[in-house]
């Protein structure tokens, strides 16, 4: 079977604010009483200095849309910025669209029938017999099932895949409350907006995915939750998640570099969502990483805010275009579920 090689990325991101600027300029006077101070902790301690938006609420306030609304605007802004970064994929891979053997769309942001898969399918000129995949509703982790199912493709038939990442979180702003919620001011304060392609190839030069893998407890399903509601998508962020993660992601990294003859330190590029400044210090934690080894995921964090499903491709993105770019790599997920993916990476030149 072909070994399977991300052997091209391309990302695209709406205009960005600083963070600043949106709390002064919106969330200051979104959040009232007792809840603006604890909300303008949040926002000052999040580790975000910028992230993007394709709806900014500092030119249009969402808040109060019904979720159809939302769902109209998602297609309007999420098919651009996918088509600019699958564009920049398939121009990094070198191949046309029409190539392409199996695209993958993960988004959790905007549901339409026809959806994002057929839409740019047909505008980018894909052949009628590409295979196609929709992945919704699986959140921040939704890049790494996606990636282990096009390499599973890219594997088995040798014809190359194409992953897509999109998601417009700015859409799902929630009605201002003067009722102190916690989990809404924390996902208000780090939520961000992108679109991420990886182009998947039998061989060649670029990230050889060596395997995908993952672990669910679902004793804590409750923990993260993202519900459909008359008011866009509501977000359930329970503050135990760093704790579960604790219990995890140390057997999980140690089992799937045991299996490839690997240590950690051997591991010279880390791509860990930044679900948050403390998802990342637990992490950092309990896997003994050096002081530098999530800088990639914490400048991503700084610069782009938690973009979900995206996030973690471009924190790959990052290393790969380090100097010297990163050989090794260990790529974390985590969302509902709770669930827990990894992945293993390592360079070809």
């Amino acid at each position: 079977m072909s070994v399977p090689v991300i052997a091209g990325l391309g990302t695209a991101q709406p205009p960005s604010a600083l963070q600043d600027e949106l709390w002064e300029g919106f969330f200051s006077r979104h959040f009232s009483g007792t809840t603006r101070s604890l909300a303008q902790r949040i926002f000052a301690n999040s580790g975000v200095t910028r992230r993007q938006a394709s709806v900014n609420p500092l030119l249009e306030d969402v808040s109060d849309w019904p979720t159809e609304r939302r769902m109209r605007r998602y297609q309007v802004e999420a098919l651009p910025l996918g088509k600019e970064a699958v564009g920049r994929a398939l121009t990094a891979a070198g191949l046309d669209a029409g190539d392409i053997g199996l695209f993958i769309v993960c988004s959790c942001t905007g549901y339409a029938t026809p959806g994002l898969d057929i839409l740019l399918a047909r505008d980018l000129g894909m052949a009628a017999d590409t295979q196609r995949m929709f992945i919704g509703h699986m959140g921040c982790y939704a890049a790494l099932p996606g990636l282990g199912a096009a390499s599973d493709f890219v594997s088995a038939r040798g014809r190359p895949a194409l992953l897509l990442c999109a998601e417009l979180t700015s859409l799902h702003i929630q009605p201002s409350s003067a009722r102190v919620d916690t989990q809404q001011i924390v996902s208000h304060a780090l939520f961000s907006d992108a679109a991420v392609a990886a182009v998947v190839v039998p061989g060649g030069r670029g990230y050889a995915v060596r395997e995908v893998t993952a672990v669910t407890d679902t004793s804590t399903a409750d923990h993260m939750t993202w519900d459909v509601t008359d008011a866009g998508f509501r977000m359930g962020l329970s503050p135990k998640v760093p704790q579960v993660l604790s219990r995890h992601v140390r057997g999980l990294v140690d089992d799937l570099l045991a299996r490839h003859g690997v240590t950690s330190s051997e591991v010279d590029g880390w791509a860990v969502h930044p679900g948050g400044p403390r998802i990342l210090n637990v992490v950092e934690r309990e896997l003994a990483l050096p002081p530098q080894g999530l800088a990639a995921s914490r400048a991503t964090l700084d610069d782009h805010g938690n973009c979900s499903s995206p996030t973690v491709l471009l924190i790959l993105d990052r290393l790969g275009r380090s100097t010297p770019a990163a050989r090794r790599v260990v790529m974390l997920a985590f969302g509902p579920g709770l669930t827990l993916y990894a992945a293993l990476l390592d360079r070809q030149d």
